[in-house]
């Protein structure tokens, strides 16, 4: 697709704002991941709409990254163009109290603005990876709370319209880490979030004690996509995975982490292809050891090899 014309349409609209043929791998938090036709870092909401209308237009493939967690882009590469809000960054305390966060907002921001101004209910985010964009596709969570627990509505961007449209949480169809979409290639702008109010010292410490938590039961040092598999009802992915002794398995320089089975990690000169064949050593001894075929949590996107 990387040809004079489809460039020239996108340098035209994004100038320097576009780059071509970029790898992936610089872009996700595996770091891996073959080269994408074109990465757009839209300026603001025209400068987006006026590219989701020309990808619409052209029937050129698009789709928001945010910041790469949960996500696997083969080592053939992606299709079209890749979408970074890494300039929608918006973030205000509103009235009520909510809290209106823009799509690329990082998790860290969010939840410090929340330890500093006492405002409680998003302190399950403490240390999930990602933007504001990232945790509402995927629904992002712990146990006991979701996203969806929180959002009070999400503004849209859908191909061809200028205007944002604002969804209340009501008409949202949240599934265990999914979103599903409710417009086709709409892209979410921004989100308004229910909190409480509550003591500076209170939310941080119940911050901490998640944090902590995380931090000793994941492996947060090394690159990573987050969880691999979705939690079947009733278990845990990472104990099936262990229990198929699973853990520590490598294929080139990707690993099954000896701390949490249900973290790929990349442990130096990983590629797509051995993430991927360790995700299906994973599925097919797990299977075999428990019946339980397990579904993938993170997306896996781009070109298959032919």
């Amino acid at each position: 697709m990387s040809d004079a014309a489809f460039q020239r349409e996108l340098r035209e609209l994004l100038a320097e704002r576009v780059a071509f043929d970029v790898p992936m791998a610089r872009h996700t938090s595996l770091r891996v991941g073959g080269p994408v036709d074109a990465l757009a870092t839209p300026a603001d909401r025209a400068e987006l709409a006026a590219l989701l209308s020309l990808c619409k237009r052209r029937g050129w493939p698009q789709r928001v990254l945010g910041s790469g967690f949960n996500l696997l882009v083969r080592d053939e590469g992606l299709d079209g163009v890749a979408i970074r809000l890494s300039r929608f960054r918006a973030l205000v305390v509103l009235p009520g109290p909510r809290v209106h966060a823009e799509a690329g907002v990082s998790h860290a921001s969010l939840t410090g603005l929340c330890a500093r101004q006492g405002l409680a209910g998003l302190e399950f985010g403490a240390g999930i990876p990602g933007t504001v964009g990232g945790w509402l596709a995927m629904n992002a969570g712990i146990g006991t709370r979701e996203v969806r627990d929180v959002v009070e509505s999400v503004e849209l961007l859908v191909p061809g319209e200028q205007a944002t449209r604002t969804v209340e949480a009501g008409a949202l169809e949240f599934r265990y880490r999914e979103l599903r979409s409710t417009a086709p290639g709409a892209v979410l702008v921004a989100a308004r979030f229910v909190v409480e109010p509550s003591s500076p010292e209170a939310v941080q410490h119940a911050m901490d004690e998640l944090l902590a938590r995380r931090t000793a039961t994941q492996p947060l040092d090394v690159p990573s996509c987050g969880s691999v598999f979705k939690n079947p009802e009733g278990d845990f992915a990472g104990r099936l995975i262990e229990q198929a002794g699973l853990k520590g398995e490598r294929e080139g320089g990707a690993e099954i982490s000896t701390i949490h089975a249900n973290f790929i990690v990349n442990r130096g000169g990983a590629r797509a292809c051995d993430v991927l064949a360790l995700i299906e050593r994973a599925r097919r001894s797990v299977a075999e050891h428990s019946g339980v075929m397990l579904e993938p949590e993170v997306r896996i996107l781009g070109r298959s090899a032919t």
